[in-house]
């Protein structure tokens, strides 16, 4: 711990090396993490006050919503404060800490999906059995298996992290604190960090992504063989907020993570970030209420008491 105590905090290149433009971006970017968490907390209190959404999909994107909340605040608010303070330093504990939870959220988006597309296939193609495969003792428990797994993850990348010295201040070519470009900055050996970052890293992103893909196989299969006229547009309905997400969500995700090395630079590392740390999780709430009627009319029954109440 000698090196680690030696070097007490790492300088965060942000989202953009020209003073000029940190103004402009820092606006920008605190509209997008108000508007976050404005529509995750009307999603939250939306499904929440409706009885009518009391379902395990409902509970499933209610839970999704938090991880969206969790997944922008813990890199966002660091880089704001930053830009307003003019100092972009960030603190070894704190760069820790923060890609604990950015680690943590980022996974728990990622199971969350997969859960979400497996209530889909459950509710498509076993519609009959679905109250009793979808209880809400089993809800539960898939849910702390998400968080248990994902915390899991995250403590291990951290604690590996930990363990390494870092004999120098050096720069973070980041907004926030990323695994790859801190590991870059440690004179120590770093293959078991990588190692698991292959290991954990293409799990936790693959496994619950190959469900999603799985699933949705399932769900088309299954809405061919449906003879009732409009009854498969009418089952798929129920999909398409969802796979717009996921569509965005690892889009994005593929883009910053597995892209081949010729075409990896800095600020395409950055901005693919961007996309998915902020503005994924801005989206979520305006695609889940544009494109599905009962969170539509509950938002609406939401802000209409609210008003009420006001008045």
């Amino acid at each position: 711990m000698e090196n680690q105590s030696s070097v007490s905090e790492f300088f965060l290149q942000g989202i953009s090396g020209f003073p000029e433009q940190q103004q402009l971006l820092y606006g920008l970017f605190l509209c997008m993490y108000l508007v976050t968490l404005t529509g995750n907390v009307l999603i939250i209190m939306a499904i929440g006050s409706d009885p009518h959404l009391h379902t395990p999909m409902y509970f499933f994107l209610a839970n999704l919503s938090f991880a969206d909340m969790g997944l922008i605040s813990s890199t966002v608010t660091q880089m704001l404060f930053n830009v307003q303070t003019q100092r972009h330093t960030i603190s070894y504990t704190g760069c820790l800490t923060q890609m604990y939870f950015f680690l943590m959220f980022g996974d728990l988006d990622s199971f969350f999906l997969a859960v979400m597309a497996y209530d889909r296939y459950v509710a498509i193609c076993h519609p009959l059995h679905y109250s009793t495969i979808m209880r809400a003792k089993v809800c539960v428990l898939m849910l702390a298996l998400c968080w248990v797994l994902t915390n899991i993850v995250a403590l291990t990348h951290t604690l590996l992290m930990a363990r390494l010295s870092f004999c120098v201040v050096g720069e973070i070519a980041h907004f926030f604190c990323d695994i790859t470009p801190v590991l870059k900055l440690s004179c120590s050996d770093t293959y078991v960090n990588e190692l698991m970052v292959f290991a954990l890293g293409g799990t936790v992103l693959m496994l619950p992504f190959i469900c999603i893909v799985i699933s949705y196989i399932h769900i088309v299969f299954a809405i061919l063989r449906v003879r009732t006229p409009g009854g498969g547009t009418k089952a798929f309905s129920t999909c398409s907020s969802h796979l717009c997400v996921v569509c965005v969500f690892y889009g994005t995700l593929f883009s910053a993570y597995l892209s081949p090395p010729s075409v990896v630079s800095t600020e395409k590392d950055i901005a693919a970030a961007a996309m998915y740390t902020v503005v994924t999780p801005m989206l979520n709430p305006f695609i889940y209420s544009l494109r599905n009627k009962d969170m539509k009319g509950a938002l609406k029954r939401l802000l209409f008491h609210r008003r009420i109440l006001s008045s």
